[in-house]
């Protein structure tokens, strides 16, 4: 079982190379990662690593996606799932949109693109399940109250750079890409233009990185972190 600090995902896919690739990736993001290769194997980890996200393929040897994906919400997991589906599955596609908290991911798929939907549906589930206080060093956001707190102080925010900062916290210590936020925060990409995440991070930068430790750290040519560098 995992540590309930630990971002956990659930890999189930039936294709090897496709496994070791997601897998690989989605360790270097930061996640623990699961590994199933048939629904049976995924039921049992479900059980036994309570996954926080799971990345599902469709079409798998025992059963599909879809069938397992209600057995799995059958035994308890309320966890979002990726679908992974083929390029002419428009059904599936269809399929994954209205089934609660999944997403789908079409193959042949960009890596990055895979990690920053996953992304998506752990920060979209956490939003969902308030009452959670969210806490980094000295800053802490409650989400039910929307009230965020530095140093004891508390730190009026814009609902953009709420949302912004809700993100890094949920992300706490992973480095985020300019692009995820966007995709994350503003859900469309501004025509390739990622220049309005710069400008937001220095609009929170002044309002919770007026004292130290200085918390939001720029990681060069990659994107963003909310840690306390050592």
């Amino acid at each position: 079982m995992t540590s309930s600090s630990e971002l956990s995902v659930l890999v189930v896919d039936d294709e090897e190379n496709i496994r070791f690739i997601v897998k690989s990736a989605l360790e270097m993001a930061g996640f623990e990662v699961a590994i199933a290769e048939t629904g049976a194997e995924a039921i049992e980890l479900v059980n036994s690593f309570q996954p926080q996200v799971i990345v599902l393929d469709v079409m798998l040897p025992d059963v599909d996606g879809f069938t397992l994906l209600r057995r799995i919400r059958d035994r308890g997991s309320k966890a979002p799932v990726v679908f992974l589906t083929a390029r002419d599955g428009t059904e599936d596609r269809v399929r994954g949109l209205t089934t609660g908290g999944a997403d789908y991911v079409v193959k042949p798929f960009a890596v990055a693109e895979l990690v920053a939907r996953v992304n998506l549906r752990l920060a979209s589930s956490t939003s969902s399940n308030g009452g959670r206080e969210l806490r980094c060093a000295d800053l802490t956001m409650d989400d039910d109250a929307r009230r965020v707190t530095r140093a004891g102080e508390i730190v009026h925010l814009s609902p953009t750079e709420y949302k912004l900062l809700h993100y890094l916290l949920v992300n706490s210590g992973r480095v985020l890409s300019r692009y995820q936020i966007l995709d994350h925060v503003w859900s469309y990409q501004f025509d390739g233009n990622s220049s309005v995440v710069d400008t937001y991070i220095s609009y929170l930068r002044r309002k919770i990185d007026h004292v130290e430790p200085r918390l939001i750290q720029t990681i060069r040519g990659i994107g963003f972190s909310l840690r306390v560098e050592e």
